[in-house]
């Protein structure tokens, strides 16, 4: 089969996943084809290469020319860039001279440093909650407090939007996975109304801000339901952290929840910008947790100049509120302007703007002329939305100027007209 052929038949990444082939790298090939395609049409924008550090501006190596362009980063999930903060490299530097750059070994036998009590304990104070456990990734969290946590008899029921790691934590848990339609408490109810009969223990999981969507999960109904039908709630905070909320504790400090929510899940790598995850709740499930997560107690620890990088971050976000006023006033900003040109935004409640384009080849050429003008964007398109939802994923950060974000409206509404978008 060739290019033509891909084509012609409408070929997605999707039909790429698996083919009826004996040969197991037939789909491989395909995908080689498929790639291949995009490359010839300059439309692969994926792995920008990074030539420094990145904040509201960042140099990459031009995937066109080979040669260093300075680009507006909104495609960054760090929203405040904390990650150039003097504060917090000084940290990780002094870290590594103390330490060296890793455990070199699992939290549990011989990976723990003081450190890494620190930083559990202040997160679990930021919750206000017994304790924290750290995981290596965030996805590593959620997979492993979901396997650690439900049997073959319970059951785990997700808002359909959740992020691809509360999914991948379901299929390998074992336990009766349901799933509710976005956002629907009618469904979420019918669902809860069913295992109560029907299983040991029931676990209800949301994201605190949909990663996609950028719209907040509507915990109040969620929490209500699940005190009423005796269930748990799990909620992954990784969008939230720092955005929502008064001190920026996310949805659950949103919703006035706090210290009620069963199992709060988290990033690091958001906008705390280093690399780990963590749960956060109980002594009782924390404790539980220890021995039960396999990804926790089969992973080496994260490596002690990021945890002194994250305590440093965690300062900043419990004394100083300018980072989340900044970004808020950008967000706002922002949002209004796209409104105002006829953009569909959708209903931002974070950081995350999607920008709604509808059609894939209209938002691949799009994509390849805002890198062009300098302004790195993520696109995202079938199969992880629908095709006729494919957008922009656009992240704004607290150190943009106005001067940047005006560049970057002006340009997206050139390119938006262009391409009859608005």
């Amino acid at each position: 089969m060739g290019n033509e052929d891909l084509d012609k038949n409408g070929k997605t990444w999707l039909d790429c996943y698996d083919t009826a082939s004996s040969d197991l790298f037939q789909k491989l090939y395909y995908f080689q084809e498929m790639v291949e395609k995009e490359e010839n049409e300059k439309c692969l924008l994926f792995r920008r290469v990074l030539l420094g550090a990145s904040g509201a501006h960042a140099v990459i190596q031009d995937p066109y020319t080979e040669k260093p362009k300075d680009m507006i980063m909104v495609g960054s999930n760090s929203y405040f860039g904390l990650t150039t903060h003097p504060k917090v490299v000084e940290a990780a530097i002094e870290a590594t001279r103390k330490y060296g750059y890793g455990t070199g070994s699992v939290s549990l036998l011989s990976g723990t440093t003081d450190l890494h009590i620190e930083l559990e304990r202040r997160i679990a104070a930021f919750y206000k909650c017994d304790d924290a456990i750290l995981f290596p990734t965030g996805y590593s969290a959620n997979v492993g407090v979901i396997t650690g946590l439900t049997r073959e008899k319970d059951t785990v029921i997700n808002d359909m939007f959740n992020h691809a790691s509360i999914f991948d934590g379901c299929r390998m848990c074992g336990a009766n996975i349901k799933t509710f339609a976005h956002g629907n408490m009618n469904h979420l109810e019918k669902l809860l109304k069913a295992a109560k009969n029907e299983s040991h223990g029931t676990l209800v999981i949301t994201d605190g801000v949909f990663s996609m969507d950028g719209d907040m999960a509507k915990l109040d109904k969620i929490y209500e339901l699940c005190q009423a039908y005796g269930a748990k709630v799990m909620v992954d905070e990784a969008h939230s952290l720092g955005v929502l909320g008064a001190h920026g504790r996310g949805t659950a400090e949103q919703f006035g929840l706090e210290g009620k929510i069963d199992v709060t899940i988290g990033t690091l790598s958001k906008i705390t910008g280093g690399i780990g995850g963590y749960a956060v709740g109980s002594k009782a499930l924390i404790d539980y947790l220890r021995f039960y997560a396999r990804s926790y107690f089969f992973s080496t620890s994260i490596p002690v100049p990021v945890i002194a990088g994250l305590i440093e971050i965690f300062k900043i976000l419990e004394t100083d509120s300018s980072f989340r006023t900044a970004l808020w006033n950008n967000i706002k900003y922002t949002v209004g302007a796209l409104k105002e040109a006829g953009f569909k935004v959708g209903d931002v409640q974070s950081a995350i703007i999607p920008i709604i384009i509808g059609d894939e080849d209209k938002l691949k050429s799009m994509s390849r002329e805002l890198h062009h003008k300098g302004i790195f964007i993520n696109y995202v398109a079938f199969p992880a939305v629908a095709k006729k939802r494919c957008r922009f994923r656009m992240s704004i950060m607290s150190q943009h100027t106005k001067e940047d974000l005006d560049f970057v409206i002006s340009s997206l509404i050139d390119i938006g007209k262009k391409y009859k978008i608005i």
